[in-house]
């Protein structure tokens, strides 16, 4: 695990080498990595799609909410919690300026 932890200041990011790709052999959408590949359900898909390494992950999960019309404390524990899990296998980076993260 990297120790970093997710924080709503941070701006996500998918690392070089790491991209969605849509499966249309199996019609899904698909994180890749060298070596690794993650099936997405719908909730990773729409949140990995909103990340651009430009926002910070309070304006993905507000843009979330009002696309979906969701609580905004529903919508941040979900994020939160995904993004922890491939931010710890290396899989999304994170840009924090308290934790001096590098830039995307």
């Amino acid at each position: 695990m990297t120790g970093q932890r997710v924080s709503n200041t941070c701006i996500p990011y998918l690392p070089r080498g790491v991209r969605l790709h849509e499966d249309r052999v199996r019609g899904i959408r698909v994180l890749l990595a060298p070596e690794r590949a993650m099936q997405l359900d719908p909730v990773g898909d729409a949140i990995l799609s909103e990340l651009d390494g430009q926002r910070s992950l309070a304006e993905v999960i507000v843009t979330l909410c009002d696309r979906y019309a969701a609580p905004a404390e529903q919508i941040e524990g979900d994020v939160h919690e995904f993004l922890q899990g491939l931010v710890d296998r290396r899989m999304v980076f994170l840009a924090c300026e308290n934790m001096g993260g590098g830039t995307p």
